[in-house]
């Protein structure tokens, strides 16, 4: 299935997938077994109580209505497949800033490029669109993945809350991250071309 033959319209387009809104038949997927997959969760908080179905609809509507939070689904652009979600959360419009987070779900499509290209389309449009100015992440220190997609955004080390999380046994730091739209324009440009 083509990406444009799928209900509704994407919101941002990328070269390999697009982002769309949450829509209700996302937890009748795959969706809410991913956050029952210890190997999906464990470079994050979840997976520590079971997520259920009822939740993951329960959050879609939220995505809906909350204006501090832009949360979209990540579909691959070949069949529309719902691999992952992108957000910023915790939108200040005063401060002009926000927290980005990040899960692609489905392990089969790890190692693709896909988290790059959703940051990229999601900060051109919170930088262009929302006029943020600066957006930071937080992760845990054994989260490999995501600390090289932090660095791969512009994103400096900003600082490390100590013993911050505890997964698999053991208390870990959590590393925090930062990208000022400056920071981010001078790597990526103003544009709004499909990112590479």
């Amino acid at each position: 299935m083509r990406a444009s033959s799928l209900k509704g319209t994407p919101f941002l387009k990328g070269k390999n997938m697009f982002l769309r809104p949450l829509r209700r038949q996302d937890a009748f997927g795959p969706y809410a077994e991913w956050f029952n997959d210890e190997v999906v969760c464990a470079g994050n908080g979840h997976h520590r109580f079971p997520y259920s179905r009822e939740q993951a609809l329960r959050y879609i509507e939220r995505s809906h209505s909350n204006g501090t939070e832009l949360i979209l689904a990540i579909a691959r652009r070949r069949d529309g497949r719902h691999i992952g979600n992108v957000a910023l959360k915790s939108i200040d419009p005063i401060s002009r800033c926000g927290e980005f987070a990040i899960v692609i779900g489905d392990r089969s499509s790890w190692g693709r490029g896909y988290s790059k290209e959703a940051a990229i389309l999601l900060l051109r449009h919170v930088f262009f669109s929302l006029n943020l100015n600066r957006v930071y992440c937080g992760t845990y220190e054994n989260n490999v993945a995501m600390r090289r997609l932090a660095r791969f955004l512009g994103m400096r080390e900003e600082g490390c809350r100590r013993q911050a999380a505890f997964k698999q046994n053991r208390y870990l730091n959590v590393i925090e991250y930062g990208v000022l739209k400056n920071e981010f324009v001078r790597r990526f440009g103003k544009g709004t071309q499909e990112p590479a």
